[in-house]
């Protein structure tokens, strides 16, 4: 078996990898990429691009039904396979355009999952690699469900691809994967369950305002059963029937199509990294400051598969990404900086925070202010008919800084960035307060959430 050596082999085609192959290969260094699905990783392919695609138009149609009899007359409906065929307008040419670029800056291309056989040594398509630097760029896959019928579970993946929606479906976890599936699903007419095992949906999020999304949930027809464990999923004769303990009872549902939202978790299985001398823990690739691997300091490792302080989210696989391009090229200088990071979650409304939680807060309430309100007779609310808006903003008492935001509302996202960046350049509630917005936008409404 010949040896091919290279300066960086770098495991995995989404952003982060792309990002840190293209830095290297134009700083004339010998670079090659590889990965085991099309090239363009999940964001572009089956994640973040394509569920807006499907979000948006809900948005849309959602505005729409707020304002009829508003001003708006016409019945609107949304066309699934139409639907489909926009989403491949944003998927389609991904891959092949991928593939193109990265030959064009001289970049070798393997389509496979390499092995670790030794800790600068991989093992793929037959070949033998070496590399001064490796790069693990993998990202999450879906957490799998050892239940006896897992082979009947779908995934977002599929649900992305359906030629056509199903008239009942159930989602096996309430988290972010889950509760936007269900959204969409819900608004584009199927009857839809979740099915999670802890006693609320979206964890990570205010608990006041994921009640609130709770029960905009279940107005759509959602049905959201909590505290469930589902053991089993059953085949029929065209149907599923799906099994699950509450309570201490067994109780089961027939639907059409399982989907498993449960979570996502590292995608290292087909690496062998023990044999590279990678240590993993339950996040991901264990790395330090530099997001340098800390037992093989010759392998690197960004994204959701890095085991940082981060939410695994495509704008933090980004920054990381740049960081650890330049501490290849120019030596462990840049370290990973701490920032408030926003979450968001594509429903509608939107749900999004930054920043402290009450949770955070735990016996230092005194220390702290909250303003919690419910204002859908705010006039950007009320000019789309909208009966979901809500804040919850946390502020230090002592520096009159804002800590932390949590929005439910049609452009809680867009409202987030804005607190995003006032949490993380430290601006005082009164230097917020001296700046003028446009008016009248849902950015102006912040002065009045302070």
């Amino acid at each position: 078996m010949a040896l091919q050596e290279f300066d960086v082999f770098v495991i995995g085609t989404g952003g982060s990898g792309k990002t840190i192959a293209f830095d290297c290969a134009a700083e004339g260094m010998k670079v090659a990429i590889a990965d085991n699905r099309e090239y363009g990783g999940t964001c572009a392919l089956r994640g973040c691009s394509p569920k807006k695609v499907f979000s948006g138009i809900t948005e849309v149609l959602q505005s729409v039904r707020n304002l009829e009899e508003k001003g708006l007359l016409s019945e609107t409906k949304i066309d699934w396979k139409s639907l489909q065929n926009f989403k491949k307008d944003f998927t389609d040419t991904v891959p092949v355009q991928t593939e193109k670029n990265l030959k064009k800056a001289g970049i070798t291309l393997y389509h496979q999952s390499p092995k670790f056989i030794g800790e600068q040594t991989l093992s793929v398509e037959g070949k033998l690699i070496k590399a001064k630097k490796i790069v693990i760029a993998t990202g999450h896959i879906p957490l799998e469900l050892k239940i006896p019928g897992r082979e009947y579970l779908r995934i977002s993946d599929d649900f992305l691809n359906l030629e056509a929606l199903p008239k009942e479906i159930v989602f096996v976890g309430g988290g972010y994967i889950g509760m936007e599936l269900a959204h969409i699903a819900a608004r584009c007419g199927a009857k839809v369950t979740i099915i999670e095992f802890g006693d609320a949906i979206l964890k990570e999020f205010d608990k006041d305002l994921t009640n609130e999304l709770a029960d905009v949930s279940k107005d759509l027809g959602i049905n959201i059963i909590l505290g469930a464990k589902v053991n089993k999923v059953e085949k029929l004769q065209k149907n599923y029937r799906v099994y699950y303990e509450m309570d201490g009872e067994i109780k089961s549902m027939k639907t059409e199509m399982v989907f498993n939202t449960a979570g996502r978790v590292p995608a290292v299985n087909e690496l062998d990294l023990e044999n590279g001398n990678v240590k993993v823990e339950k996040r991901g690739v264990r790395v330090n400051e530099f997001l340098q691997s800390s037992s093989n300091p010759h392998v690197y490792a960004c994204g959701d598969v890095a085991a940082t302080s981060f939410p695994p989210l495509t704008p933090t696989a980004s920054l990381e990404a740049k960081i650890l391009s330049k501490n290849i090229r120019e030596g462990n200088k840049n370290k990973l900086p701490q920032l408030a990071i926003p979450l968001m979650v594509h429903c509608v409304p939107q749900l999004a925070m930054v920043g402290m939680s009450e949770r955070d807060l735990e016996n230092q309430k005194d220390k702290y202010q909250i303003n919690y309100e419910k204002v859908p007779y705010w006039f950007n609310a009320k000019l789309l008919n909208e009966k979901n808006y809500s804040y919850k903003i946390i502020l230090d008492k002592k520096s009159q800084t804002i800590i932390g935001a949590h929005i439910l509302s049609p452009t809680a996202g867009e409202i987030i960035n804005l607190f995003t960046m006032a949490i993380n350049q430290k601006l005082t509630v009164s230097e917020f307060k001296n700046m003028v917005f446009a008016y009248p936008t849902w950015g102006s409404d912040i002065e009045s959430m302070l």
